[in-house]
């Protein structure tokens, strides 16, 4: 459903920048789809139309947004479309032969000798070459030109007529010089027999063309500069579309939230796997909380609630945010709601409601704060509504210092500032229904009253003194016109909410665990300590003790913590023994040391190859039988 999820929102993002693409290619090719002469003039310079498409440093998304571009062009412009990537084409030959595979459909063999530079259609070789591509293309096209009129205008309908040769190279960073610059050589040389479009995926700057090719190179391509949405407006639209609505019930609290971003903008800027780490909450939520079944739509919540058990509705008697509830209730109804179940559940259907309402009014009350934060110079609350949503999420927003700042600086605003920022606020609450209709009607009359003030300069002080203390109060002017107490409900803290632990996952540390890597604690940890993930009673041990049960790496890291700089690969040995032999029940004294048994012997020497793969160790070149550790220190 997420990939579904995030293929839309993809989608929905780049549709613009496809169509300039797409407009692109119909400029770059409309003479050789009507007059071929012509077409055949305007490439005498040799020049191949070329898109630089910048999509930034997100390089885990590019494979989306590079299959859902090559699906725009399949289904609107040309069934000719080849996505290559540097890691499969370390040659020309490769690139080649990639190339026509992918266009011919067919099986390519990138092992044959350079003798054999050619792929294999229909038991039939072909050479891979721009001669070859440029007699297949003029096949292709021959064939299609001589279908039925129904076949044709079937065809026509979707692909354009003499559709060009799309070749999409996903990291032109990554290709070597010479690969490039053999390939766009080769390829103005055959730019008047077929139509050939290039795109370069860049993550950096547009400036790598310059530095890959040299002037020669790049003066053979007609090169056009298309810009997608930053990674971080893609964020906003998924914070958006999957956070700030109730279409989904499951949400994540600040500090979760936080750990996702500050990944998202101190890691990769991945969206995907932004959408990833949210995946991850949404199944660590439903393992660690029972009561997670009730995570769902409000009218399936509500079927769900009849049929909880006993021990379920005893974790609900369980929950903090339901005991704060039940302390403030009176004694008759506190002794119902912590002895009769069906009581219980009839009150859990209510606050359950309750919270689905809060949820409604707190993202559009959020929506019209951020509406006003924008507007300030500054932005003391956060310029994207992500920040504003984290700030709002963990504590009383009315409360900080940040806010008192916007205040301060709402005061300071002009007259046409503040009517178009309150014009605003009152579509966001017409769009929200109904729960704000009183606030809507008196925002119209303010507007009403406000506009009919002279002068074009007229701030927020002067709008006090000419008597608007009919409507508001000072206090209540002071932010976005939504009343002073009703603004502290409508944004108060999740975490004040009743049975906000059923929707909110705030387990931020087991997600940092999860998605932040830390293979070498890790690596410590199992072998310092193989019980924490194997769950064997028999390999529990003290702090400092070496169990003889625990596997022999395990027993072989743990010895040489104790050596220093150098290993004696001997003593090594004797110790290992000694650790082993304790568990078999043999007397180590009565062991010497050139007699230690062929089986132990050998169970030590993979244990320290083990441990030299793992990179704990190396040989020493000052003593051949000794070995040098590599790692200092504890995790």
């Amino acid at each position: 459903f997420f990939n579904y999820f995030f293929h839309k929102i993809q989608e929905e993002l780049n549709k613009q920048l496809f169509d300039n693409l797409i407009s692109f290619l119909r400029q770059s090719h409309s003479e050789f789809q009507t007059k071929k002469t012509e077409w055949m003039c305007r490439m005498k310079s040799s020049e191949i139309p070329t898109a630089a498409l910048v999509l930034g440093v997100n390089v885990t998304d590019h494979d989306v947004t590079f299959k859902s571009l090559s699906e725009v062009l399949q289904d609107n412009v040309t069934p000719y479309v080849v996505s290559l990537q540097a890691k499969e084409c370390p040659g020309i030959k490769h690139l080649l032969q990639k190339l026509m595979g992918q266009l011919m459909d067919c099986c390519v063999d990138v092992d044959s000798s350079e003798e054999e530079e050619c792929v294999n259609i229909s038991q039939k070789k072909i050479r891979c070459s721009m001669a070859s591509l440029s007699k297949w293309y003029e096949s292709v096209t021959k064939k299609t030109g001589s279908e039925t009129p129904s076949k044709k205008r079937t065809s026509s309908s979707r692909h354009w007529q003499s559709p060009p040769i799309v070749v999409i190279f996903k990291d032109m960073e990554s290709f070597t010089t010479k690969v490039l610059q053999d390939f766009i050589v080769i390829s103005s040389q055959h730019i008047h027999e077929f139509p050939l479009v290039l795109i370069f995926g860049i993550a950096t700057s547009p400036m790598i063309i310059h530095r890959l090719l040299p002037h020669s190179v790049s003066s053979l391509l007609c090169i056009e500069l298309f810009q997608s949405l930053s990674c971080k407006e893609h964020l906003a639209t998924v914070i958006d579309k999957l956070l700030l609505t109730t279409q989904f019930p499951f949400k994540l609290s600040e500090k979760v939230l936080q750990v996702l971003i500050n990944i998202f903008l101190y890691h990769d800027f991945s969206v995907q796997n932004f959408i990833k780490g949210f995946q991850l909450s949404i199944v660590e939520h439903f393992y660690s909380q029972p009561l997670s079944v009730l995570c769902c739509q409000l009218l399936e919540a509500k079927k769900r609630v009849n049929s909880l058990s006993h021990n379920q509705c005893e974790n609900i008697r369980s929950l903090p945010s339901f005991r704060r509830y039940v302390e403030n209730q009176v004694s008759e109804k506190q002794i119902a709601l912590l002895t009769e179940d069906s009581f219980l559940k009839e009150v859990t259907q209510t606050l359950l409601e309750d919270l689905h309402i809060y949820h409604e009014n707190y993202f559009t009350v959020l929506r019209c704060l951020h509406v006003f934060t924008t507007s300030l110079p500054k932005y003391p609350l956060g310029k994207q509504i992500r920040e504003l949503y984290c700030a709002c999420l963990g504590k009383r927003v009315w409360e900080t210092e940040e806010y008192g700042s916007a205040v301060q600086l709402l005061r300071m605003l002009a007259k046409d500032e503040l009517v178009a920022i309150l014009q605003k606020c009152a579509e966001i609450f017409i769009s929200s229904g109904k729960q704000f209709s009183n606030t809507v009607e008196k925002l119209e009359e303010f507007l009403a009253r406000f506009q009919n003030l002279e002068g074009e300069h007229v701030t927020y002080c002067q709008i006090l003194s000419v008597g608007f203390h009919s409507i508001l109060s000072v206090e209540e002017l002071s932010f976005s016109y939504i009343p002073c107490c009703s603004f502290r409900s409508y944004l108060a803290p999740a975490e004040m909410q009743t049975l906000n632990e059923v929707v909110y996952f705030n387990t931020a540390n087991t997600l940092r665990e999860h998605l932040n890597a830390a293979p070498r604690i890790a690596l410590h940890t199992a072998l310092n300590n193989p019980y924490c993930y194997l769950k064997n009673q028999t390999l529990k041990s003290d702090v400092g003790c070496i169990s003889n049960t625990a596997p022999d790496i395990c027993i072989v890291y743990k010895l040489h913590l104790e050596c220093g700089r150098l290993i004696n690969l001997v003593d090594w040995l004797e110790a290992f023994s000694t650790v082993v032999t304790a568990v078999e029940g043999t007397d180590p004294d009565s062991v010497a040391t050139d007699q230690v048994d062929e089986i132990i012997h050998a169970r030590f020497i993979r244990a320290v190859s083990e441990l030299e793969l793992l990179g704990f160790i190396k040989p020493s070149k000052q003593k051949t039988d000794h070995v040098a550790r590599l790692t200092w220190g504890g995790c």
